[in-house]
């Protein structure tokens, strides 16, 4: 395992800059971190299962929180505040970052979504609300 550095969240440009002791350095934005997240919610228990997560470009990083020495929490602006990102994954999404943001965008046009959190299109990947019991 890999353990960043440096880990430094620049608020302007809405990125996660990592950097290592081997001189490797990325900046990963808050909506790759976020499309990408290690959560169920995304991944699903099986691959059959994961989710496209859509209309995430405006997503913010509200806070970064350290999990033990081996991961932080990413609590994200639209709620999103479940998944750890070792320090392994996040250096994974680093080495592959331009590879999984093609295929993401692959994705987005193949399901006809968006990543605009406005556009209509995104409407049938929301999910459905969960009804309670009548008393």
């Amino acid at each position: 395992m890999q353990v960043p550095s440096e880990i430094t969240y620049h608020q302007v440009s809405n990125t996660l800059e990592l950097a290592y002791e081997d001189g490797f350095r990325c900046c990963l934005s808050a909506e790759y971190l976020r499309i990408s997240s290690p959560s169920a919610e995304v991944q699903g228990h099986t691959p059959e299962q994961a989710q496209l997560p859509v209309g995430k470009k405006n997503v913010r990083i509200v806070d970064i929180e350290p999990v033990g020495r081996y991961a932080i929490k990413i609590v994200f602006s639209d709620g999103h505040d479940s998944g750890y990102y070792d320090w392994d994954y996040l250096r994974v999404l680093g080495l592959e970052q331009a590879e999984r943001w093609q295929r993401y965008l692959d994705q987005l046009k193949v399901k006809g979504a968006s990543r605009d959190p406005d556009d209509p299109r995104n409407d049938i990947f929301k999910p459905i609300a969960k009804k309670g019991c009548r008393h």
